[in-house]
């Protein structure tokens, strides 16, 4: 009789090799889907990161790991890239959830619902007001995970209409 793997989710350690290896993975992974712009990370950012991440106090990242059973090893299938930023308005931090990453074997099994759950755990061990993400309009199985997880659109006064993510490339 084979059993489910068990999903855990904990927090990266940026300084731990292994688990900065299977972010660098999952993010390269993530990358090179079409949801995440279909290009794979650069080879600078990939043996970079880790440690700029651990070199910012205001990040933190989460990381789902499956095992097929005790003694088995662990296979991460999902991560969580977060920021710590702040809200002038409520004057405390919020938590931007930056990247959400889940390998396709495993998308639909509720594994970003779990990194969600550790993740709203942090941001309120933070004192945060509110965590926030960006999803493209196209991806509709990751915008209906998020609305079953409490995220809606943004607006101070709905006659304005709803906040829209924009940016300006410096590089």
């Amino acid at each position: 009789m084979t059993t489910s793997p068990t999903v855990t989710v904990r927090p990266v350690d940026y300084a731990d090799p292994r688990e900065a290896q299977a972010l660098v993975a999952l993010l390269d992974s993530y990358a090179s889907d079409p949801t995440g712009g279909g290009t794979p990370l650069r080879d600078e950012v990939k043996t970079q990161l880790a440690e700029a991440l651990r070199q910012r106090p205001h990040a933190f990242s989460v990381m789902a790991w499956a095992q097929a059973g005790e003694g088995a090893p662990e296979q991460a299938v999902g991560l969580v890239n977060c920021f710590e930023g702040f809200s002038t308005f409520a004057c405390r931090p919020l938590v931007n959830i930056h990247d959400v990453a889940v390998l396709p074997g495993w998308r639909g099994q509720r594994v970003a619902q779990k990194m969600f759950a550790l993740v709203e755990e942090l941001a309120r061990q933070r004192g945060a007001c509110k965590l926030t993400l960006e999803v493209l309009e196209g991806n509709t199985p990751a915008m209906r995970a998020y609305e079953r997880e409490g995220f809606a659109g943004y607006a101070l006064d709905p006659a304005m209409g709803q906040a829209q993510f924009l940016q300006k490339l410096l590089d």
